[in-house]
């Protein structure tokens, strides 16, 4: 079984950066595909971004490419998402996923509890 807590959710203004973060545990990160989701209100849960398990690939929804950045730290368990020039329709809550295998737009095995990030205009 695996254990994801979010962290460093909040209100920030448009135009503004946030860095969530993931922390793993009951296995270790670095055997387990990572990623990001997000839900709106009103809104189905969608993907956002995805890490490997070395980290030496990335995956992005077209809506945050060039402004989300997906990283990890396998000595830590922990993976980040460093979100950048946020948009009022950035603001959902976002949920940690993993995967023994990877993590996929259709496909995680375990989901954190998530975090709301807001946006204001």
């Amino acid at each position: 079984q695996v254990q994801l807590v979010e962290s460093g959710g909040g209100l920030v203004q448009a135009g503004g950066s946030l860095r969530l973060s993931c922390a793993a545990s009951g296995r270790t990160s670095g055997s387990l595909g990572m990623g990001w989701f997000r839900q709106a209100p009103g809104k189905e849960r969608e993907f956002v971004a995805a890490i490997s398990r070395r980290g030496s690939s990335t995956y992005y929804a077209d809506s945050v490419k060039g402004r989300f950045t997906i990283s990890r730290d396998n000595a830590k368990n922990t993976v980040y998402l460093q979100m950048n020039s946020l948009k009022p329709e950035d603001t959902a809550v976002y949920y940690c996923a993993a995967d023994r295998t990877e993590v996929t737009p259709r496909r995680s095995e375990y989901w954190g509890q998530g975090t709301q990030v807001t946006v204001s205009s």
